[in-house]
């Protein structure tokens, strides 16, 4: 019905995660609209900035109420986060412990100090983080290593969710047929915090270098050591 008013009218998603989304909302209703929102979850490189204002757009068109619309994508927002939290609860402190042990220039220091930020800030992390691209699924995987408690996880998971849902499922509805803008910005959006955290860890990974080549040559004989090389190589 959706996708065939919408390939009719020509506004609409012909095809791509745009046009299977539709089919989901066209088959199950809200209901659908949650289950690609809870797979967008799990999968990251599913845009919930496309699912969110579509779902929106199905509402304006009265395919759907829009409380359902906004109901079943918190649903579904809540449904992958848990899902990510037991997939972080199952890995456990530690094997992730035994992993950073072996990854060159990450001490277990740097590990308890994000143990101990997050023991601190869990609570507010979870709840900003679901309105972050990307970062938005992933945080949940780390309040599971962390065995957050589940009723707090629960709250900021669902009230997080649904600011970021409510905001986009708005904005598909207002807009109409104009809904594809939403994901134009908030495109340049993602690719600001992508960039960020990508300058971010090669910051983070200089400084480690330069530490480590700094310890490298604070250690007990390394002077005396290139001292003696010099030595030879004059002679």
């Amino acid at each position: 019905m959706i996708g065939m008013m919408n390939a009719a009218s020509g506004d609409g998603p012909a095809g791509g995660i745009a046009g299977w989304a539709t089919d989901l909302m066209d088959k199950l209703g809200a209901p659908g609209a949650g289950l690609a929102i809870a797979l967008e979850n799990l999968f990251p490189p599913l845009p919930s900035e496309v699912i969110l204002p579509l779902a929106g757009f199905t509402a304006a068109q009265g395919r759907m109420s829009l409380v359902a619309a906004l109901v079943w994508t918190t649903v579904g927002s809540v449904v992958g986060a848990l899902a990510l939290y037991g997939i972080g609860a199952l890995i456990g402190r530690d094997r992730i412990r035994a992993i950073v042990a072996r990854l060159p220039l990450v001490k277990l220091a740097d590990l308890d100090r994000t143990e101990a930020w997050f023991a601190r800030h869990g609570t507010k992390a979870v709840f900003f983080g679901r309105m972050i691209p990307i970062f938005r699924s992933l945080i949940s995987v780390p309040a599971g290593v962390e065995r957050m408690r589940i009723v707090p996880f629960l709250v900021c998971t669902t009230l997080g969710s649904l600011l970021w849902n409510t905001t986009f499922v708005l904005a598909g509805y207002g807009l109409g047929d104009n809904w594809r803008t939403v994901e134009e910005y908030v495109g340049v959006y993602s690719k600001a915090v992508v960039a960020a955290a990508g300058l971010a860890a090669l910051a983070w990974l200089a400084v480690r270098i330069v530490k480590a080549r700094q310890a490298k040559d604070r250690r007990p004989g390394a002077h005396r050591a290139e001292t003696s090389e010099r030595e030879r190589s004059f002679h």
